[in-house]
């Protein structure tokens, strides 16, 4: 059965599943909530067929990182249950959707509000890094909000792209999304937690401004302009 068909009233573990609220190329989540408390959550499911062997790989470091971290501002991994030829995450529910969406209804937010999100992303990020971990992806798509008021709980999402930093604390993949992409992952430089700082200036350009800080036809022009105007200097 295709998961975007499945029924709404199925059951995975303890959890009744509901409405779809988001698709990718290889999973579905649904809105759901457990059956004898009535918490609700949301299931992310993930067909396991069409994982490649890397993808594969950075979800199930995906699920260990989230399985150790525990913090307000970063999204909770309550279970993880595995069958045949499923996954299904079982993760905190954010009903305010995400900050993308968010600017995208209000356009530039007043400066109070602005702090209010950096506050609570640095706080995020601070735990983060104090484990040692980067998360290589953060971006306004990635920050769910708990609710839809003005001044929700944020809280970071998607670690796919999260790591470990090494005993030399540099990493030194091509990952991540073009337009809050560090110069120095964009030339294949090493780099470490001050890379997703980077990130975080971006988003805070976006809130501030109502636009990215970087923009092109193509992911190509993007990441050019960004090497452009920011040339990495050795010091």
């Amino acid at each position: 059965m295709d998961m975007g068909d499945r029924s709404q009233c199925g059951l995975i573990g303890n959890y009744i599943l509901g409405p779809r609220i988001g698709s990718g190329s290889f999973a579905v989540v649904w809105r759901s909530r457990h059956r004898h408390s009535g918490m609700e959550v949301a299931v992310k499911e993930i067909d396991k067929k069409q994982l490649s062997p890397k993808v594969a790989d950075n979800l199930l470091k995906e699920i260990s990182i989230l399985g150790n971290i525990r913090h307000p501002n970063i999204i909770r991994l309550f279970e993880a249950i595995e069958t045949e030829d499923r996954i299904y995450l079982v993760l905190e529910y954010c009903d305010g959707g995400d900050l993308a969406a968010y600017i995208h209804r209000r356009g530039k937010v007043s400066e109070a509000v602005v702090r209010h999100f950096m506050r609570q992303l640095a706080g995020g990020l601070k735990v983060l890094h104090e484990n040692r971990l980067i998360h290589r992806d953060l971006k306004p798509q990635n920050l769910l909000l708990s609710t839809t008021e003005v001044t929700p709980l944020l809280k970071i999402g998607d670690f796919g792209f999260a790591r470990y930093l090494t005993a030399q604390g540099l990493a030194d993949t091509l990952c991540g999304s073009p337009l809050y992409m560090a110069p120095e992952i964009i030339q294949n430089k090493k780099y470490d937690g001050k890379a997703d700082l980077w990130s975080v200036g971006a988003i805070l350009f976006q809130l501030v401004t109502g636009k990215p800080p970087f923009d092109g036809d193509s992911q190509l022009q993007v990441l050019r302009r960004t090497i452009i105007a920011n040339p990495i200097r050795k010091i």
